[in-house]
């Protein structure tokens, strides 16, 4: 930070022109004037409520395509040649079909959240099923369970190891469209303020907004993180995990 501050404040100019950039102390100050507006909170809301609905919509498809992947021959090998196909495709390359097939820009950019969440978490529920011990099943159908109690009492409850370390690659890459996708056709959100701060050459603006994605990023990372940890509590773990 000290040497931010110097280089920008004395505006050294080597091979990277620090004279360009703007001072820690004019971020910090341009930082504090966000804060007291409305505007700030409307975009960081209008971000999160585009995530919630994105991710939220990707872990319910995610896992049951997965799942499906995972334990149906068929499934596997009629729509997994399609989940291979579609999945290197970026989703932030999808932004123009979203602006003509959806209504509004809002669905759109939900829609972009969704398919950049849902194909890390739908392969690492597929791999996840697949490396589900066959022990497992058999012993509780030795015991008389049903495809449902197969389900419920092994194939969820062994996933969810696996199926976390998707989430916490879906949510990163969620947030990264999102933004992407605020910046092309959004009305409102951090990417797009960001964006706008940035035409209008008010870069301290433009360091709000990326501090401010930053943090955003690793609240929700964290929360997945946490929410991973409570629930394969079950779990054995290594002497130097928390």
């Amino acid at each position: 930070m000290l040497a931010w501050q110097l280089l920008t404040a004395n505006g050294v100019r080597l091979w990277l022109r620090f004279d360009t950039l703007p001072t820690v102390t004019e971020i910090v100050s341009a930082y504090g004037e966000q804060l007291q507006t409305d505007l700030f909170y409307l975009d960081l809301g209008q971000s999160l409520i585009r995530i919630v609905s994105g991710f939220g919509l990707a872990t319910v498809a995610g896992v049951a395509v997965g799942i499906a992947l995972g334990r149906s021959r068929l499934f596997a090998d009629t729509v997994g040649p399609l989940t291979e196909l579609a999945r290197p495709i970026p989703a932030i390359a999808i932004v123009p079909v979203a602006i003509l097939l959806f209504p509004s820009d809002e669905a759109g950019i939900v829609f972009i959240t969704f398919i950049a969440a849902f194909f890390p978490i739908m392969v690492s529920t597929r791999h996840a099923v697949r490396a589900l011990p066959t022990i497992w099943e058999d012993s509780v159908r030795t015991l008389g369970g049903s495809r449902w109690d197969v389900l419920g009492r092994v194939v969820l409850p062994g996933i969810l190891p696996g199926l976390f370390g998707g989430l916490s690659v879906g949510i990163g890459v969620a947030w990264i469209c999102v933004i992407s996708a605020e910046m092309i056709s959004g009305r409102l959100g951090v990417g797009y303020r960001t964006w706008q701060a940035y035409t209008i050459v008010d870069y301290p603006g433009v360091f709000v907004g990326m501090i401010t994605i930053g943090v955003l990023g690793f609240a929700t990372s964290a929360a997945v993180e946490l929410l991973g940890r409570r629930v394969t509590r079950w779990l054995p773990r290594g002497e130097n995990t928390r």
